[in-house]
């Protein structure tokens, strides 16, 4: 059962998609799952990087930590997502820190089993350029923004692409399916907890985004989208 369970899920990668039957059995038997406990980190900087993982359920969060002890966070991580694929890819320790934000389940696949699969499998390996191109557009985008816009626009800019990834259209606005806390968006701005606190309350004030329980509802998205546009004077 747990095999077919992960056979599956496998299968519903679109990283995997045109493997033979064959193929993905292999795979599904050279592969493992685990389960990782909420706040648990996965890998540390300076760690070997001899697996790449595929979140089966849960999300990760992708971090750096700089000199002065600042945590910044890259990406958070979906189900159906790849990481550690760039250390294994370049033959490096890793430079990041994984760590689950819920009660997670991960597929751990083998630095040897997947660089075979990128070097026998065109195909696979060319889905993985187009994921790894699109995820450094979206790092170039945030350095972009650290550098030229202010904090609420980098804040009206997180709210619309957490929209984009976990919106949900109600009544009343765009329902965000996520929970994050005010420590977790700072880190994705590059900015601190009492800020985000500050600007979210002045967003609401301004009938912009409500809240309910921890989760945000966005109001006025075209408001949010117009304050990204604004640059340092």
């Amino acid at each position: 059962m747990e095999e077919k369970s992960k056979l599956w899920y496998l299968k519903k990668i679109n990283l995997f998609t045109g493997m033979s039957s064959e193929e993905m059995e292999t795979l599904a038997q050279k592969t493992r799952m685990e389960s990782v406990s909420k706040k648990t980190p996965i890998f540390f900087p300076g760690d070997p990087s001899q697996q790449v993982y595929l979140l089966k359920e849960g999300r990760v969060k992708i971090s750096r930590i700089s000199e002065e002890g600042r945590e910044v966070t890259i990406a958070l991580l979906a189900p159906g997502e790849i990481f550690g694929e760039l250390e294994v890819l370049g033959d490096a320790p890793r430079d990041t820190l994984a760590e689950a934000l819920d009660d997670s389940k991960i597929c751990v696949v083998k630095k040897d089993l997947f660089l075979d699969m990128v070097s026998k499998k065109p195909e696979f390996s060319f889905r993985l350029t187009k994921l790894i191109g699109f995820r450094m557009r979206k790092i170039e985008n945030r350095v972009e923004d650290l550098v030229f816009k202010d904090v609420p626009a980098r804040l009206a800019r997180l709210l619309l692409d957490l929209a984009k990834d976990y919106g949900k259209e109600s009544p009343d606005g765009i329902f965000l399916q996520i929970k994050l806390t005010h420590q977790e968006m700072a880190n994705l701005i590059g900015s601190i907890r009492e800020t985000v606190s500050a600007i979210l309350g002045d967003f609401k004030r301004e009938g912009w985004i409500s809240f309910e329980g921890r989760k945000i509802i966005l109001l006025k998205p075209e408001r949010l989208k117009k304050r990204t546009e604004s640059v340092f004077s």
